[in-house]
């Protein structure tokens, strides 16, 4: 195959998860899925997960290389686009409490959810994913780790969906607990509270909305932060990765430090958003296209699943998100109550 052959019909598979991705946001325009706050990016993973099992076999082998490029590529440059939702001033809000909250929960989260993964005996990279999704921005956050560590998109795919799945249910306890007074928490620690333990930036906004302006405003503002904070993580795990190569004596590998261009990407994006040179018209539009980039990388990562993958990670991802949910919503209150005062 020449070329221009190879370049044709990795193009054919670019288009096809692009479909997918138009796909996704025309059905994310349903009045409940948007009342939902169900993001494209979660359709998009469903979409390409009903062909991965319906389908896909009646795909060209030639166009496959086109979907692995989507959920590679374009998923590193949407991760680095990401950074245009950011802003450091988005700390100084905040302050102190908030980001101290956050760095406790991603912490502890990741930490326990792969001790617990371990004691649950399950696959390594799974649990890492999972926790990793729970601890920090969800959907995004589990692509980003993906990129990393450069496992296999079915266990991407397993640990999206625990995050989803959980994230949702959070979603709708949380105003309810405010408002029956179940959450004993004023609205600033309320804020810190939902933005500090609950998965996607879309929970966040989508429960802050239902709790008034005076809980969304923190709870997006702290969910920001712990989105930025994907950096860093993503740092630790490329040092760890390249310890793991070393240590397993891998030819080519050992020893080296295979660093996350696209996280220092995100920053200089962050970084670069925070000088506030460009109208906020022009910023929405980067972020409306970074979404569909995102949706494209979900939908290649779902063709790339078949439900048989499912069924071979089994149950235990699930128990384990339900573990650092239960983590999440009982930890993150008592922070939340008795940690934020003191900084006020």
């Amino acid at each position: 195959m020449s070329f221009n052959e190879q370049r044709s019909s990795m193009l054919h598979g670019i288009l096809l998860i692009a479909l997918f991705a138009c796909a996704a946001f025309y059905i994310g325009e349903i009045r409940v899925l948007r009342e939902l706050s169900i993001s494209p990016m979660i359709i998009g993973i469903v979409l390409g997960m009903i062909y991965a099992n319906s389908l896909r076999n009646n795909l060209p082998a030639t166009w496959v290389p086109g979907i692995v490029f989507c959920s590679k590529k374009i998923l590193r440059l949407g991760i680095i686009f990401y950074g245009f939702r950011l802003t450091l001033g988005d700390i100084a809000e905040v302050g102190l409490a908030g980001i101290t909250v956050d760095a406790i929960i991603v912490i502890t989260t990741i930490l326990g959810g792969v001790f617990i993964g371990k004691l649950l005996k399950m696959d390594g990279e799974t649990a890492l994913l999972t926790s990793v999704g729970s601890g920090i921005c969800g959907a995004a956050a589990v692509l980003g780790a993906e990129s990393t560590i450069q496992t296999k998109p079915y266990k991407t795919a397993v640990a999206v969906a625990t995050v989803v799945i959980f994230g949702t249910i959070a979603m709708f306890i949380y105003p309810i607990g405010y408002r029956t007074g179940f959450f004993a928490l004023q609205p600033n620690e309320m804020g810190i509270y939902a933005g500090s333990t609950l998965h996607e930036v879309a929970h966040a906004v989508g429960a802050g909305n239902a709790m008034g302006e005076e809980v969304s405003n923190v709870a997006v503002i702290v969910k920001m932060i712990r989105v930025m904070l994907l950096v860093p993580v993503l740092l630790v795990l490329a040092w760890w990765v390249a310890v793991k190569r070393a240590k397993s004596g891998a030819k080519g590998d050992k020893g080296k430090l295979s660093v996350p261009w696209f996280a220092i990407g995100f920053l200089a994006v962050i970084c670069f958003n925070s000088l506030d040179l460009l109208p906020a018209a022009v910023v929405d539009g980067i972020n409306y296209f970074d979404t569909f980039l995102l949706t494209m990388a979900m939908a290649a990562l779902g063709a790339e699943t078949s439900f048989d993958k499912f069924k071979k990670a089994g149950a235990k991802p699930f128990i384990l998100a339900f573990i650092l949910f239960i983590w999440l919503m009982g930890g993150g209150y008592l922070l939340s109550k008795y940690l934020v005062p003191l900084f006020i």
